[in-house]
């Protein structure tokens, strides 16, 4: 799958009625050696600002799970891979923010008070027409296709880890 294709299933999958952070991940997992199953566990809690809590966006979390894929310290003595993440991570989230104005799930959805329930919202069109969440999975999506692609300015962030051809 092209890049840019894995931008239309991240909105694709929100549209099955996965949730932001679940959407995003599953459009780009394959590219990580995790299957649909295991990156659909993965981001799971992350739908709805973490939990349905409203807190960070659950696109932008499954964007930043992506960048942890990306650039990781895989010993805990390594401060540079750490600060390699911490560069990508604030730089995607600046970029997310600069475009949509927010990376609060509560913000984005222009809600006033916090809310607490844990029920799901049931998916009806109604649902969908009231929600920016497919733009938002776009955006995020976006984001980090253009990241791959190296056309995103990342002042002081390392280039993308560099891919074998399929």
């Amino acid at each position: 799958m092209e890049l840019n294709e894995r931008i239309d299933k991240a909105v694709e999958n929100f549209m099955e009625g996965f949730n932001c952070s679940q959407s995003v991940v599953t459009a780009f997992a394959d590219m990580y050696g995790f299957t649909r199953e295991q990156a659909l566990h993965m981001a799971a809690s992350f739908g709805a600002g973490i939990g349905r809590m409203r807190l960070t966006c659950g696109a932008v979390c499954g964007m930043l799970m992506l960048a942890g894929l990306e650039k990781c310290a895989l010993e805990g003595k390594d401060r540079a891979s750490k600060s390699a993440n911490y560069a990508l991570v604030q730089r995607l989230a600046d970029e997310f923010k600069r475009r949509n104005g927010s990376i609060t799930c509560r913000e984005l959805l222009q809600l006033r008070k916090e809310e607490r329930s844990a029920q799901a919202s049931e998916r009806t069109p109604e649902y969908y027409a009231t929600r920016p969440c497919a733009r938002m999975i776009e955006s995020a999506a976006r984001i980090w296709v253009e990241y791959l692609q190296g056309t995103l300015p990342l002042e002081g962030v390392p280039a993308p880890n560099p891919r074998p051809e399929p």
